[in-house]
Order: structure tokens, then sequence, then C-alpha cells
């Protein structure tokens, strides 16, 4: 699985130890989009675009709180990004909602839960004909064509 990774400068320590624990995973490659710029919104763009364009698997973004990187990213035609911070939605973002970014809070949630929450992110997929296929065929079709 290919993931790409970015922050704001604040979150630079919180993306770091992410980078770390996922490289002790198997079948994952990373790639860091940086975090040197202060406009997040310029770094969670260019991920979501990857992602949206199939270069990336999935995303995470990880900013003060995760709601600036969200908003920013789920701007971009194809980038589904859901703010993270329990277990159980976690896990229902990629089962029940086809969520393709992860976004993180550096300031709302600690290292220990960061990692609980991008293995339950990660290790979980939307199965296509499921319960909720209708449900994300609704929010892709108004995406594509401004209607429902």
């Amino acid at each position: 699985m290919k993931i790409a990774i970015g922050c704001d400068p604040n979150a630079q320590s919180a993306k770091e130890e992410l980078i770390t624990y996922l490289s002790t995973k198997e079948n994952l490659t990373i790639t860091d989009f940086g975090s040197d710029d202060p406009i997040y919104a310029h770094t969670a763009i260019r991920v979501a675009e990857s992602v949206a364009s199939n270069e990336h698997d999935c995303g995470i973004l990880i900013c003060g709180t995760g709601l600036g990187v969200s908003i920013a990213a789920n701007k971009v035609k194809g980038a589904y990004a859901a703010l993270l911070s329990d277990i159980y939605s976690a896990k229902r973002a990629r089962l029940s909602n086809n969520a393709n970014i992860a976004c993180l809070g550096a300031f709302t949630t600690g290292p220990k839960l960061r990692q609980e929450l991008i293995d339950a992110f990660l290790f979980n997929e939307f199965v296509p004909g499921c319960s909720s296929q209708s449900k994300v065929d609704a929010y892709v079709e108004y995406e594509n064509k401004g209607e429902l």
C-alpha cells in the first residue's frame, strides 16, 4: 500500500513519529509530502491530489486539530478525508464511507492513539456492494454532477 503523508509545521513531530511507526509495517511505502509550509492547505491539497489520482492508495494529514487539513483535502475531487478521533469511527471511515485520507490532530491525540487510529483506518477497507454502497454512490454522484 502506498501512503502519502503531510502536515503543517505544528505537527512535524507527530508526523515523524507516525512515519517511524509505519516503517515497521510490511508492504507499506510512505511518501512524505513535508511539513515546512505554514499554510497547511497547500500540503493537504498536494496529498489529496496524489490520493485522488491514485498515485497513492491512502493519505495521512496532520495539523493541530486535524480540522483544517480535513477541510482543505475535501476540496479535491475524489479525495474523501475523515477526521479521526476514536477507533470505531476510524474503522467506519473506511468500511462505511470509503474514506481515503485520515486526518489527525497533533494537539488533540497522543502518539499511541494516533498509531491505533491509523491502524484502524489503513487495515480496513470499503467492500463494494455493501449496505453503505448507495450512500457512498450518492455523494460521489453529487461530486461528479452537482445534483442528487
